[in-house]
């Protein structure tokens, strides 16, 4: 059983993705917020699998509520549904530990299978924002280069670093997994972004899901 906490202003919204939600027998809605405080509060409290978060909401949004909980509880997933498709916002809540971005036409029956996929670990992004975000941000590789060259030049511990990203796991969490400290996750995951040519995490994410090979994905599972 997947326990949710629905972050949501709107109470409308938030009532119909209850019903939604729990017409799956795999899902349980434990709370609900109707700002990015009562979230933290929640999810102080209740400790659930997963916080549906909402970006715009009043006394706190939830690209902060996102940040603290992500901070405070590294083993909750934060999956932002939202309406605005704002690369920034998608750039803020990922970098601060969100598991995925969600517009809120998402299908219903692709959302329950996006908080299954979420509680696994895989970073999830809405298909339409998938694209908007990549090729907005992303540096084009200059007409030398290639995905599966630049990977070529990753050491095997910045390959391991970059699938740990793709999962949505934060600096501390790759830590613990690789029993190295912080500081060196740190100076890997600026190494990695240097020899592939990309901004931040968030495209590394992305780089990820794109071009990883299926033999890398298999050693992230068997890393973790």
């Amino acid at each position: 059983m997947i326990r949710l906490l629905l972050a949501e202003d709107q109470t409308i919204i938030r009532q119909g993705l209850r019903r939604l939600l729990e017409s799956h027998t795999d899902l349980q809605v434990v709370g609900e917020a109707e700002n990015g405080q009562q979230a933290l509060e929640q999810a102080t409290a209740l400790q659930p699998d997963l916080v549906l978060m909402d970006v715009r909401m009043p006394v706190m949004d939830g690209v902060t509520a996102t940040q603290l909980i992500c901070d405070r509880f590294p083993q909750i997933k934060v999956l932002v549904l939202t309406t605005f498709d704002d690369e920034r916002y998608v750039e803020q809540v990922m970098d601060f530990g969100a598991i995925g971005y969600l517009l809120k036409d998402t299908p219903s029956d692709e959302l329950a299978a996006t908080i299954r996929s979420a509680c696994k670990g895989y970073t999830q992004l809405s298909p339409g924002l998938f694209k908007k975000v990549f090729s907005q941000r992303s540096v084009a590789p200059s007409p030398a280069s290639s995905p599966k060259l630049e990977l070529a030049e990753l050491t095997p511990r910045e390959r391991e670093v970059l699938s740990l990203i793709a999962t949505g796991a934060s600096n501390r969490e790759i830590a613990e997994i690789l029993c190295i400290t912080e500081k060196t996750v740190k100076n890997h995951v600026s190494s990695l972004l240097s020899r592939l040519n990309l901004r931040d995490r968030t495209q590394a994410a992305i780089f990820a899901h794109s071009f990883l090979t299926p033999k890398l994905s298999d050693e992230l599972e068997g890393t973790g």
